[in-house]
């Protein structure tokens, strides 16, 4: 039996409850259909490894074939393992990254699995174990014997059934030191769930490399059974980690009739387009459990909404908030600021309207252009070599892009924090209070901002 060891190389300090940290449910999902065709799998999650403790879990699992995920953050983790390398027939690389740009991995990597690659993983190791020609496998590109030429095979069709999927292997995941560093950060235990792949939109800046825009779900029955097995390891809450859940209405509301139907008690999370969402759909998730919902508002100018093709409006978002309060759901929202085509208007347009709204979570980031996305491709000139991969830090990603119209780091850093701010001025002072200290503090700080360069 062919040995395959699955690795996700999420390193971050532990001591930093700072991030949301999540089990890696592709790989998950490649663990159970490899395990279906009799293939024994190891999964190395190194979320809460040291370096050096995740390479000896990969050395002692003695693996014939190693498969490492890569998304944009995890770029030279993932080289630095695959240089690690030791009697090991095969390394193959995926997710994100690697499908954008897979001629970079092929210098450490054989063979780079392109998009979904539940069905492709199971077809590549069966070749390899019978010595066959990878060209007749889709969905890959790989380096020829000899390390010479690259072969690059058709694309595969995206996975239409995802009934058929079976569910990602939960019990490979360290599901204990999950549910600690949840209860221990938020008094309660949350893992991470997916219902749908795929987005029909076309944001700017979004990539859609792995599950594309063709929009395919699970069914309501499989999604709630998939609800009970989390369930039944203890976890108290679900993320519902799709691009848009609430994208189907009726889908939605039939996730929902389920829930309830079976008296489960469970708390979940989920995001949301601020167009989806009315005053039904909202009452009914919060009848069957939905306890917080994430919008991605993006900006408070309608010109710049535009440029990133989100195809709303400030007024929407604003009305989708309070329809979710409303319904006893708390609310969530992400902003980018300094959007390419932004003035200091639209930037203190996007800091006003966010600090207005009656929302319990609030995030802003810099705009971070991904390969492969609009956005990318308008500014890729703009942007010095690598700089996209190699963020010093994880929350202001420095390169060219920011200094378009004048905008500096700094600059944006004193948007981001005059915004959180106003943000908790109004939430902790209410309305009457903010008339007295917060709308002072706005207008000097408006001043301050148009200065700084």
């Amino acid at each position: 039996m062919t040995k395959v060891t699955l690795v996700y190389p999420y390193f971050r300090p532990f001591n930093d409850d700072s991030v949301f940290r999540f089990p890696p449910l592709g790989l998950g999902y490649i663990a159970s259909s490899l395990r279906k065709h009799g293939v024994s799998v190891t999964l190395v999650d190194c979320t809460f490894l040291t370096k050096k403790e995740a390479l000896k879990k990969i050395q002692l699992s003695n693996p014939e074939i190693i498969g490492i995920y890569s998304m944009f953050s995890m770029k030279q983790q993932s080289i630095a393992l695959a240089k690690l390398r030791k009697n090991c027939e095969i390394l193959i690389a995926g997710g994100p990254l690697p499908t954008l740009t897979p001629k970079d991995f092929l210098r450490e990597f054989d063979v780079v699995v392109i998009g979904e690659g539940e069905e492709t993983i199971v077809e590549l190791v069966d070749a390899i174990e019978k010595n066959l020609d990878l060209s007749t496998i889709k969905g890959i590109v790989y380096r020829e014997k000899g390390g010479g030429d690259v072969g690059i095979t058709p694309s595969r069709a995206v996975i239409r059934d995802l009934d058929g999927v079976s569910f990602p292997s939960r019990d490979l995941f360290d599901n204990q030191s999950y549910k600690n560093y949840y209860s221990k950060k938020f008094g309660y235990t949350i893992t991470s769930m997916i219902t749908s792949r795929g987005c029909p939109f076309n944001c700017d800046f979004c990539s859609r490399s792995v599950f594309g825009n063709e929009f395919r779900t699970r069914s309501a029955v499989n999604i709630v059974d998939e609800i009970e097995t989390v369930l039944a390891l203890g976890y108290d809450r679900i993320w519902f980690a799709d691009d848009c859940f609430t994208l189907n209405r009726k889908r939605l509301i039939e996730i929902c009739d389920e829930i309830i139907n079976r008296r489960l008690r469970v708390g979940w999370e989920c995001l949301s387009r601020v167009d989806t969402i009315d005053r039904d759909v909202a009452n009914k998730m919060r009848e069957a459990g939905c306890v917080r919902v994430f919008f991605g508002i993006e900006s408070g100018n309608n010109s710049v909404l535009a440029v990133m093709n989100k195809q709303t409006t400030v007024e929407r978002a604003r009305k989708a908030v309070f329809i979710a309060k409303k319904a006893g759901i708390q609310v969530g929202a992400f902003f980018i600021l300094g959007y390419p085509s932004e003035s200091d208007k639209t930037v203190l347009d996007t800091v006003r309207f966010a600090s207005s709204l009656p929302l319990d979570y609030l995030s802003f980031t810099l705009p971070y252009p991904i390969p492969g996305t609009p956005l990318y491709e308008r500014v890729k000139g703009e942007i010095a070599l690598g700089d996209w991969n190699e963020p010093k830090n994880l929350r202001f990603i420095r390169h060219e892009l920011l200094f378009r119209g004048g905008f500096s780091e700094g600059k944006l850093k004193f948007a981001i924090g005059k915004a959180m701010v106003q943000f908790y001025l109004r939430k902790y002072l209410g309305n009457r209070g903010y008339r007295l200290v917060g709308i002072p503090f706005e207008r000097l700080t408006n001043l301050t901002f148009e200065l700084i360069r």
